[in-house]
């Protein structure tokens, strides 16, 4: 996607332990809110779903306790992996990873209602009842199955969404195609891990990016880490 797509610096993947959770559990798992726009488009775009549990993944301690607040529960088990950039398998990149996981009946009946895949069968990604909640639902996307660079050859800011179902990334296409901002995509292409992928046109991204992380501070609905990085491209691109 980038000249400068390597991955998050150190200082990226640190997490931001210190700053409070500052959410609230959800009234309801299965309805329309913020909090669970947020939470189910990290368990759709990084996460999985058993039968009895699901599990979001994030690289971002802050938003692991705020998803795990959010679901009402869960534990949060920290572990370091080792990962492929995918879009160059010669890159390989060890960061610390917080698996938050919860168990209990609302999980079979999400799956269901969102149309999310489980174990190893095919999902639908039904979204319609996040009409409403679309940046939250998107900014849980982009942090989970999103990227974010600054490309130094076009001093512009460079979004893209990985991941290995198609399906998800379809589901993820419609929903940039109805945001109230402009955000054209490319075509789906396959990545040399086998994945997919697709990135928002250039000229359109910081729009986006800007919009998709506008009023999160009123509700700590996001990975410091994660806007962080956004920021951080925004301003070079606005230096370039």
């Amino acid at each position: 996607m980038s000249d400068a797509n390597a991955g998050d610096s150190a200082a990226d993947a640190d997490s931001d332990a210190s700053v409070d959770a500052a959410v609230a559990p959800a009234d309801d798992l299965l309805k329309s809110a913020p909090e669970t726009a947020y939470l189910w488009g990290h368990v759709a775009g990084g996460g999985r779903v058993e039968p009895g549990q699901f599990t979001a993944l994030t690289g971002d301690e802050t938003c692991a306790n705020r998803l795990a607040v959010i679901a009402g529960g869960g534990e949060i088990d920290r572990r370091e992996t080792a990962r492929a950039y995918a879009h160059n398998t010669a890159v390989t990149r060890v960061k610390d990873e917080y698996h938050v996981m919860v168990e209990g009946d609302v999980v079979r009946r999400a799956s269901a209602a969102f149309g999310l895949p489980v174990g190893d069968d095919d999902g639908g990604y039904r979204f319609d009842v996040f009409e409403d909640r679309r940046k939250q639902l998107l900014r849980g996307l982009l942090e989970s199955c999103g990227t974010v660079c600054f490309k130094s050859s076009t001093g512009t800011v460079g979004i893209s969404f990985v991941h290995d179902d198609r399906a998800l990334l379809d589901a993820v296409d419609r929903l940039l195609d109805a945001c109230p901002v402009d955000a054209p995509t490319g075509e789906i292409g396959e990545t040399s891990s086998g994945g997919y992928w697709f990135g928002i046109d250039d000229d359109a991204a910081a729009d986006f990016g800007e919009w998709v992380y506008e009023g999160s501070d009123e509700t700590s609905l996001f990975a410091p880490t994660r806007r962080r990085k956004l920021v951080r491209s925004l301003e070079e691109a606005e230096n370039a």
